[in-house]
């Protein structure tokens, strides 16, 4: 099996999903292709057996390059197995794990046509550090907001690794 595993991130956490999903595919014997998806041809798309696409959130929104490429290639992905997850903090919070309890992506799936056969959140990852003084500033507003870290110095990955190992075996089998 060929697998295609899309990815649009901000800070390269979702990336880094996207390369535990393709180490698990790999490692079942399967080939496993990443790539971003603003540069995925329709010829690539058709090429592959299934696809994934994993897209992160900031400020409450998936980057418009997403269901930019999913309304062009929603009769491809269609026509294959299919997978969709979406990063974000909120996703830090177990409940808010499902396709139905989180906000963002109950929001997102509102707004393309297209029909996942598999749909996943993951918490993601703040990296204070790494952040400019307006993102990080934001970013520490929102999590003190909701009761997140607001120390600036601080990097917390909320991502559950075994949720991420679930759903590739899930995506592959």
């Amino acid at each position: 099996m060929h697998l295609l595993i899309l990815y649009s991130t901000i800070d390269g956490h979702t990336l880094e999903i996207c390369e535990r999903i393709t180490a698990v595919a790999r490692a079942a014997g399967h080939e496993a292709e990443l790539a971003e998806i603003e540069s995925v041809t329709a010829e690539r798309l058709r090429a592959c057996d299934r696809v994934v696409i994993g897209a992160s959130i900031r400020y409450g929104h998936h980057r418009p390059a997403v269901k930019a490429f999913i309304d062009r290639h929603q009769a491809a992905l269609e026509a294959r197995p299919n997978a969709f997850f979406s990063v974000n903090a909120v996703g830090r919070k177990p409940h808010k794990r499902q396709a139905d309890t989180n906000p963002y992506l109950r929001k997102f799936l509102r707004q393309i046509r297209w029909r996942p056969q598999q749909v996943e959140v993951f918490g993601g990852k703040i990296e204070y550090p790494r952040y400019g003084v307006f993102d990080r500033n934001m970013i520490r507003l929102i999590m003190w907001i909701t009761g997140g870290p607001t120390d600036s110095r601080s990097v917390t990955d909320f991502t559950d690794w075994a949720q991420v190992e679930t759903f590739a075996r899930r995506v592959i089998a």
